[in-house]
């Protein structure tokens, strides 16, 4: 488990455990000669797949970005995607209950970043953090709810639906703050609304930046996935994303990177690369 602090606030990376996709769909077009020499794949074409979620204790606030796959996949799909549910028992590790989480925020709404925002308890779906306020970008709530034929496999409804009814979930429109020090910007591509979540103290900035940048491995502005929606627009908030992030040295939070949870963005001559996190 890995934490570190920035500013006034403490930084922990708490993972669902691991999951497994196919390297073609995480890769898109980029040839499997290419990729391969960054992850590589088991004989069924899959690369291990992390699922990073990241706690904020802010002093005032406990928040937790993103909720992994969580425990409620059908039989057949957990079977194919190894569902680890690991995420309460490392929150505990991290000495944290689910009582204590008064904020969540979900970048995008599908299965395998808010699976832990619902849990079932005798037959019924409830919330996981019964004290949380959710927090989601309107307009990815209302794509899920279409259930479109290119992308209804990704959307679970029971995960946000419920919380919803309850009066959990906030819809947001667009850019704006939801505690001091915690905000969230919208970069679209990977969906049209997927938001990404700016964490600020004492002039210091985190990012986790989801889906528009999953792991280590999709630094080039090029190498999109299959699952996303419109991968013109990805490299467009690709480009918008490191002219901040670059100069400005933020730490930058990766969701589905297996090994490498966060890392400081350098570039070298045409390259984005990697400057590792010092851990005290």
């Amino acid at each position: 488990m890995q934490r570190l602090t920035l500013g006034d606030f403490e930084l922990t990376i708490v993972s669902d455990g691991t999951y497994y996709l196919d390297g073609g769909a995480l890769f898109g077009v980029v040839p499997k000669l290419m990729w391969e020499r960054k992850m590589t794949a088991d004989p069924q074409n899959r690369v291990p797949v992390g699922l990073n979620s990241l706690l904020v204790r802010t002093g005032t606030h406990t928040v937790l970005v993103e909720t992994g796959i969580g425990n409620k996949l059908p039989a057949k799909t957990a079977q194919i995607y190894r569902q680890p549910a690991k995420l309460l028992e490392n929150l505990a590790a991290a000495g944290v209950s689910a009582e204590e989480i008064d904020i969540v925020i979900n970048t995008h709404l599908h299965f395998d970043h808010c699976g832990w925002n619902t849990m079932a308890r005798n037959g019924q779906v409830i919330a996981t953090f019964p004290k949380a306020k959710y927090y989601v970008q309107v307009g990815e709530w209302r794509h899920a709810s279409r259930q479109l034929e290119r992308d209804r496999v990704s959307y679970i409804s029971h995960n946000y639906d419920p919380l919803i009814q309850n009066g959990q979930m906030r819809l947001l429109q667009g850019d704006q703050e939801i505690v001091p020090g915690i905000s969230v910007k919208v970069y679209p591509g990977h969906t049209h609304n997927m938001q990404a979540v700016m964490v600020t103290s004492q002039g210091q900035k985190a990012c986790y930046i989801s889906d528009l940048i999953p792991t280590t491995a999709h630094l080039d502005l090029t190498w999109v996935m299959a699952f996303d929606l419109f991968p013109l627009e990805t490299i467009e908030s690709r480009k918008r994303f490191y002219a901040s992030a670059i100069p400005k040295n933020w730490l930058v939070v990766f969701t589905h990177d297996p090994t490498t949870p966060w890392a400081f963005l350098n570039q070298k001559e045409n390259k984005v690369i990697v400057r590792p996190v010092t851990l005290p």
